[in-house]
C-alpha cells in the first residue's frame, strides 16, 4: 500500500514558481519576435523592392530572365508584358515577373564596369 501511495505522490505534478507560466510566455513571445526578425521581415523587404523593381522598368534597359534569356527592353506592355529584344530582330514577349533582379543588376554592374 505504501508503494502506491509513493507512485502515485511522484507522478502528482510538481508546483510551479510563481512566474513558472510567465516564463514560458516570455520564451514564447521571444521566439516569435526572433522568426519575425530573422523570416518574415527580410522576405516582405525583398518582395517590396522586386515590385519597385519591376515597376521602374524602361525602355532600352538590358535584363535577364529566370530563365537566364539575355535582352534590351523594346516596349513595355500595360497587360504587365515585355517585349525584349534578345539579338537584332529577334523579340520575345515576357511577363514583368519573369526578370530577376539580382541577375540584371549584376550584368548592368558589370557593363558599368567595363565601361570605365
Amino acid at each position: 500500500m505504501n508503494d502506491l501511495i509513493y507512485l502515485l505522490q511522484a507522478a502528482k505534478p510538481q508546483a510551479q514558481g510563481p512566474f513558472g507560466s510567465m516564463t514560458t510566455l516570455v520564451f514564447l513571445g521571444g521566439m516569435i519576435l526572433v522568426f519575425w526578425l530573422f523570416f518574415i521581415r527580410p522576405q516582405a523587404k525583398r518582395a517590396k523592392n522586386q515590385k519597385k523593381f519591376i515597376e521602374d522598368l524602361q525602355k532600352g534597359e538590358k535584363i535577364v530572365t529566370i530563365a537566364g534569356i539575355h535582352g534590351v527592353i523594346n516596349k513595355v506592355n500595360e497587360d504587365g508584358t515585355l517585349n525584349i529584344e534578345t539579338s537584332p530582330g529577334s523579340y520575345l514577349k515576357i511577363e514583368k515577373s519573369a526578370i530577376s533582379m539580382d541577375w540584371t543588376a549584376a550584368l548592368n554592374k558589370a557593363g558599368t564596369a567595363e565601361k570605365k
